[in-house]
């Protein structure tokens, strides 16, 4: 009994030594098998809600999908979760700003390697500290941008309260969304209210990013009305924000151009790069026949120039 007694005090006095403002049930690893030649594993995995994320009634870190052999290399998919989390990667030279990072997967499932683990090493390499967020996903596309822009904004809000933790500056953080979670990105960008009620201190910090790249926002454009989806609505409080499109992608960049061009009618110093071909879904990776495996070079170039990395 002494023995407990003491281990249960060496653990809890570890524990708030940390003076990390985390949620409940965190004992629970919950990071994924990455199977890309080109990912890193996380320095850790951690929830982002103290409990049920908002409508919730389970707590599912998600299935990985079986390889399909037609992704070469592989390409990591997680689907069915319902608890989100993000994977850590501080950088080796840390210059105190932070992105969070949402990955694709048609809201279906998370592509946590390809849309993650590897964007999370180029932001690395340049001295930023990466977040993956494995946001809730859903069989049902219609609305699915709701529950994740819910855990894209509290994310946010998490690594802000524990800025000392990690070494960052709570004001330099910045949001990086590809395909499905460029769409919540770009939502979220814009975004001038909570997408869900308070449940504790995190969530009395901003949510507002401070800068945004978005890499083929998937479907951020409405054909009938030829203008962004109606949730995306840029104003003077929206960011400086990077985009990558192609022009052969099947999700027009015409919904990438509108941001850009909402940007520019508010004076918002930001990027747009439309290369002719490439398709959709690469990731940071190169394609063949086509220079879309440069955009990462044009981003470092725009981070600079933004001051946000030396």
């Amino acid at each position: 009994m002494l023995n407990k007694l003491h281990l249960f005090v060496t653990v809890t006095t570890i524990l708030f030594s940390t003076q990390l403002i985390l949620p409940k049930n965190l004992t629970k690893p919950c990071i994924g098998q990455e199977k890309s030649p080109n990912a890193i594993a996380p320095n850790e995995n951690l929830p982002i809600w103290p409990d049920f994320a908002p409508g919730e009634t389970s707590q599912d870190i998600g299935t990985t999908l079986p390889s399909r052999n037609t992704d070469q290399p592989l390409i990591t998919r997680v689907e069915k979760i319902t608890r989100p989390t993000v994977d850590v990667f501080p950088a080796t030279k840390p210059n105190g700003k932070a992105v969070l990072i949402l990955p694709g997967g048609g809201f279906r499932y998370v592509v946590t390697d390809l849309e993650g683990s590897e964007a999370a090493k180029w932001l690395n390499d340049v001295g930023i500290t990466a977040f993956v967020l494995r946001y809730r996903t859903s069989e049902n596309r219609e609305g699915a941008w709701e529950r994740s822009l819910q855990d894209s904004q509290r994310a946010i809000r998490m690594i802000r309260s524990n800025a000392d933790r990690w070494k960052i500056d709570p004001d330099q953080v910045g949001l990086l969304g590809f395909s499905a979670g460029g769409q919540v990105a770009a939502i979220h960008l814009t975004a001038t209210q909570a997408a869900y009620e308070s449940q504790d201190a995190t969530d009395q910090v901003s949510a507002q990013p401070n800068f945004g790249i978005l890499i083929y926002p998937w479907q951020i454009y409405d054909q009938n009305r030829e203008k962004l989806i109606s949730p995306i609505q840029v104003d003077e409080q929206t960011p400086p924000t990077f985009i990558v499109h192609t022009h052969d992608d099947a999700s027009t960049s015409l919904g990438a151009v509108l941001f850009y061009a909402a940007l520019k009618k508010q004076n918002i110093a930001s990027e747009i790069h439309v290369y002719q071909n490439g398709g959709h879904g690469y990731g940071t990776r190169s394609r063949p026949n086509s220079a879309i495996g440069t955009w990462k070079d044009r981003a470092t170039e725009w981070l600079r120039v933004n001051t946000l990395i030396d």
